[in-house]
């Protein structure tokens, strides 16, 4: 007796092309709402670090010993360097309004800033590309090279009006920010999810990261048990 293969609904591909629209929406957010708190504390030390400066008249020492020390009490995270503080107190002092750092700087990957910052000293035309890096969803390379070929002259005035957007899903900048690895240190995720990450990748595209690797290569398979000396190790990808 022959088993009947029950028919799908006619709206089922649709159905899951929705769904499919709706988890990248939704993880989307919620790398913007943990990326938002990463540079709205990477803000506040920023801005404190220039109040102890303007008051206090700490030099580059304490905040070497600072760097030193959070890096002690955080030792996942990679943000804490004496470079990157003086970055945080650049960022502090480039955008010295709460608000407009919400608003603005809140939606973007911290080396998205950290370009604002580095290539760009002009306000209103570092505005003009932290928004237009929103809007249309620009990498952090997109952006470089728009920097460098000037873009803004060419398409008129900077405009300041920043409301709080969500970048598309399939954005450029959408996958960088759930990429940003001072995002994985931040959430306590460390390297093991950047691996796991990297080997989910591979696996996806298996066959041509076979083409790439060229003639002679075959894949065995994933988390491969080997016993060696009583001792049981496992090997991520064994090609």
């Amino acid at each position: 007796m022959t088993k009947k293969i029950a028919a799908f609904p006619p709206d089922y591909t649709d159905w899951l092309a929705d769904i499919k629209t709706r988890v990248q929406a939704a993880r989307s957010r919620a790398a913007l709402a943990a990326n938002a708190e990463l540079i709205a504390l990477y803000w506040q030390i920023g801005n404190e670090i220039l109040q102890r400066q303007s008051a206090q008249g700490w030099g580059s020492k304490i905040i070497e010993r600072l760097a030193r020390d959070l890096r002690e009490a955080f030792p996942e995270m990679k943000g804490f360097s004496t470079r990157n503080l003086m970055y945080m107190r650049d960022f502090a002092e480039s955008w010295p309004s709460a608000e407009i750092m919400q608003q603005l700087a809140a939606q973007l990957p911290w080396f998205h800033i950290v370009v604002l910052m580095t290539r760009l000293k002009d306000t209103s035309t570092r505005e003009w590309y932290a928004q237009h890096t929103i809007a249309e969803g620009w990498s952090r390379t997109s952006l470089e090279l728009n920097i460098r070929n000037r873009l803004h002259e060419r398409q008129g005035q900077a405009v300041t009006n920043f409301g709080v957007r969500l970048p598309a899903p399939h954005s450029e900048l959408a996958h960088e920010t759930l990429k940003d690895p001072y995002l994985f240190d931040f959430l306590g995720l460390g390297d093991e999810a950047h691996e796991r990450a990297i080997e989910n990748a591979l696996v996806r595209h298996i066959t041509q990261f076979l083409l790439e690797l060229g003639n002679g290569f075959a894949f065995v398979g994933r988390q491969f048990r080997l016993e060696v000396s009583d001792k049981e190790f496992f090997i991520d990808l064994l090609f």
